[in-house]
């Protein structure tokens, strides 16, 4: 009963403390299309901080989805997005190493200028998105995603984690993100159904 009991004030908020109704969670592919119309990724009242980059080598996990050998490199651009209920999401993209020649900055451990990386991407090399592949799971968090979401050690939480795969017109990656959505957040997809 004591595990339960866990789950289930892990899913609702840290301890005995109750987040309220869920709140939204914006992934990478909602940041995407928002930036597509409104040159900004952020949702309404959305800020994000910790920016941090580099050329890193990649976990077995990643470089599968950059078909790449494991520990081979690769651009990873991560930051934390906050509302005013607190921290959304941890958000890391991986971008395949030979960009960071015609794109310096996305190397570069500070907030990009001029749009996200795939805006930046389209501009330098003329590769655009042409199909996006989403997926979404949940999870109890490791200790790991505690820490990216700055919760305290040992918290037992169910969290959604959300990857998207944006693809050029020759079928190959631009970017492969990954968002680790905060206890308490939900998703919501709104659909135009014609009969």
């Amino acid at each position: 009963m004591l595990r339960e009991e866990q789950l289930v004030k892990g899913i609702h908020g840290i301890g005995t403390e109750v987040l309220g109704p869920p709140v939204s969670l914006s992934s990478g592919s909602e940041r995407h299309d928002r930036s597509s119309m409104t040159q900004s990724s952020w949702g309404t009242g959305e800020e994000s901080s910790g920016h941090t980059a580099g050329i890193v080598p990649t976990p077995r996990d990643i470089a599968d989805v950059l078909g790449i050998a494991p520990g081979g490199k690769a651009i990873r651009r991560s930051r934390v997005y906050r509302d005013t209920h607190g921290i959304v999401s941890h958000s890391t993209s991986w971008i395949p190493v030979e960009l960071a020649q015609a794109i310096p900055e996305l190397a570069k451990s500070e907030r990009l200028k001029g749009g996200p990386s795939l805006d930046l991407i389209a501009r330098a090399t003329g590769r655009h998105v042409v199909q996006r592949v989403d997926e979404e799971s949940a999870r109890i968090a490791t200790a790991q995603d505690l820490d990216l979401l700055e919760l305290k050690t040992g918290t037992v939480a169910a969290i959604l984690v959300l990857t998207a795969r944006f693809l050029d017109a020759d079928g190959q990656l631009l970017e492969y993100g990954v968002d680790l959505g905060a206890p308490g957040r939900t998703r919501r997809t709104t659909s135009d159904v014609s009969r």
